[in-house]
């Protein structure tokens, strides 16, 4: 069977080692983008942790998945930099035949973070957002209002509270009066810590991200 295959690299001006998932199979012409960022746990200089969980874990067999996963990793003992994540996106937009208009960030815990981080301070760079277990600031929710988010946590998580994700989803709201339905919140009643598992192991996750396409 012809899989998709990953591919490692390095960018020099970020300094991100990351891999990457790239479908054999494909159209010509531009492929949609997911961006995925780790947790706390991932960091380091072993590449091969970064697919430990997410979504390169779940389609590493699937040949006809269609689009582009990107994975960078954070350095041992740092925190996701925006500002270079930002750059790092920008070069693989330039190395490969992006549709800029479906560009995805997904990420979980301090990658959740990070997600909800990088959509309020580049608000056009993205068609939909998927944090998992993180958490963001509610006084720069407004800029997110145009944004499909579909986001997620365990309510029994003891590690990132279910409120940090609440108050961006409420916040969100507050500030999109008239388009209630962008914003999606799924809530695992009996999950800790790890919501991540079920929700990159659910299909309907890629589905809903690759049909958003971006408005602005």
């Amino acid at each position: 069977m012809d899989h998709g295959h990953f591919e490692k690299s390095v960018t020099q001006q970020v300094d991100f080692d990351y891999l990457m998932y790239h479908p054999r199979h494909t159209a010509f012409g531009e492929l949609p983008l997911i961006l995925f960022l780790h947790g706390a746990g991932e960091r380091g200089d072993d590449i091969e942790l970064v697919k430990q969980h997410g979504p390169l874990k779940e389609i590493s067999e699937d040949a006809d998945f269609p689009a582009i996963i990107v994975a960078p990793q954070c350095p041992k003992g740092e925190w996701w930099n925006i500002e270079a994540l930002y750059h790092f996106l920008e070069g693989i937009c330039q190395q490969y035949a992006i549709n800029r208009n479906k560009i995805y960030a997904t990420g979980l815990s301090m990658g959740g973070y990070a997600c909800w981080r990088m959509a309020c301070r580049y608000p056009e760079l993205f068609a939909a957002i998927a944090p998992v277990c993180g958490g963001g600031d509610p006084e720069s929710a407004h800029k997110l209002t145009h944004l499909p988010i579909w986001t997620f946590h365990g309510a029994k998580d003891d590690l990132v509270p279910l409120s940090e994700t609440r108050k961006m989803v409420d916040a969100v709201k507050k500030n999109n009066k008239f388009r209630q339905n962008n914003i999606l919140f799924t809530i695992y009643s009996e999950t800790g810590h790890d919501s991540w598992s079920e929700t990159y192991a659910n299909p309907e996750l890629y589905r809903w991200i690759l049909r958003q396409k971006k408005t602005i």
